[in-house]
């Protein structure tokens, strides 16, 4: 179980690759320059205890439901390249914040800075284009050793594409090629809730505040 975490942040302009690997190693994330680290979160009047996942990619193989996500998507295309914010992101945003209804995001910028290619770190994007509409976007920054997403969004209309899943596969398939050892996709909550599929990957671990990192075993 994993202890109760007071908030803590702090800005950030630039940072070193090894920087990256180590303030992630320690639970840190990103809003732009705006790093932070929590232990609990509010939902609909409930408290969530805050899993900090890594996926260990030595550890990591495909499960059978993954392979099937692969498979369904064979005919998305798949563009990796320097990130940037244009109108065609920005209306598929507009699509996905739609699935929350709270704490909604209201722009990009929540998430990524005026520079997102380079501010406070390299980052690069996976994009899913089905039939040349862009369908998915998975905003990657990169380490030395590590890679860790910093926002994902999907076209909701496509549930049986399973996006969410398939930009992660393709992010930990990306950060395999560069010879990262983690891939972090991203806070979870210990409790049952929308981020729960960020939980169904071999190789997974999660940050106890105490303790460090351990495996991740399902009904934690």
């Amino acid at each position: 179980m994993t202890t109760s975490k007071d908030d803590e942040s702090f800005l950030c302009l630039n940072a070193e690759p090894a920087e990256m690997d180590q303030f992630w190693s320690e639970g840190w994330r990103h809003f732009g320059i705006i790093f932070v680290r929590y232990g609990s979160a509010f939902h609909g009047g409930k408290l969530f205890s805050v899993l900090p996942l890594r996926v260990d990619i030595k550890r990591f193989a495909l499960t059978r439901s993954q392979k099937r996500v692969l498979a369904k998507n064979r005919d998305a295309e798949i563009v990796i390249r320097p990130s940037f914010v244009d109108e065609e992101k920005e209306a598929l945003f507009e699509k996905h914040r739609l699935r929350f209804d709270e704490n909604t995001p209201t722009s990009l910028s929540n998430f990524l800075s005026e520079f997102p290619d380079s501010v406070p770190c390299p980052n690069v994007e996976i994009c899913i284009y089905l039939y040349d509409k862009l369908c998915g976007v998975t905003f990657l920054d990169l380490g030395e050793r590590a890679t860790s997403g910093v926002y994902a969004m999907f076209d909701p209309a496509l549930p049986k594409r399973s996006l969410g899943i398939l930009m992660m596969l393709h992010s930990i398939r990306f950060s395999q090629k560069r010879g990262c050892r983690y891939y972090y996709p991203g806070y979870a909550y210990r409790e049952p809730f929308a981020y729960d599929y960020k939980k169904r990957f071999t190789g997974l671990e999660y940050l106890d505040w105490d303790a460090g990192w351990k495996p991740y075993v399902s009904g934690l």
